[in-house]
């Protein structure tokens, strides 16, 4: 072992960011998971009792109520990931974690990369938390429009027999 180290001393630094950014990914997407879960079975219950009493407007209001939860979920992982940042002492302006960690987590890249050497590839694993949080909100977010549509459809078809 020790000899693999002389000849690549990369190895143990990188081995200890893929141990924490892939335990720090773990974290915030169970947290995603069970948070996205909620608001989709919270409008899947509401919305089934909606339909059922013809009450399309609610369904309406509730879509959009969900719509908001996603965006603060993501948003609040963001932050979660910021707190990483600040915590792990790698970044020491809340702002700039922020602002990092938001443009890794929507792989849009506006930030310039400030983490300290041997934590560089960090921003890989934010990225991929964004990358599957964000496909695992979209799949749902398919679902429920299909209930929005299905109400939108029977509260139009009945005004104009």
């Amino acid at each position: 072992m020790n000899t693999l180290l002389a000849h690549y001393p990369f190895l143990l630094p990188l081995l200890k960011e893929i141990l924490v950014g892939t335990l720090l990914l773990v974290v915030v997407l169970i947290y995603h998971g069970s948070a996205i879960n909620k608001v989709a079975m919270r409008f899947d219950r509401l919305t089934d009792n909606n339909l059922a009493r013809k009450e399309y407007s609610w369904v309406f209001l509730h879509f959009y109520v969900a719509f908001n939860s996603f965006a603060l979920i993501h948003i609040f992982e963001v932050l979660v990931w910021a707190c990483f940042l600040l915590g792990l002492g790698l970044m020491d302006d809340t702002l700039a974690a922020i602002i990092f960690s938001g443009s890794c987590y929507t792989t849009v890249g506006f930030a310039p990369d400030s983490l300290p050497h041997g934590w560089k590839s960090l921003a890989f694993f934010i990225a991929f938390t964004g990358l599957f949080s964000l496909a695992w909100t979209t799949s749902i977010m398919i679902g429920m429009t299909n209930v929005y549509q299905q109400a939108w459809r029977a509260k139009y078809k009945s005004k104009h027999r």
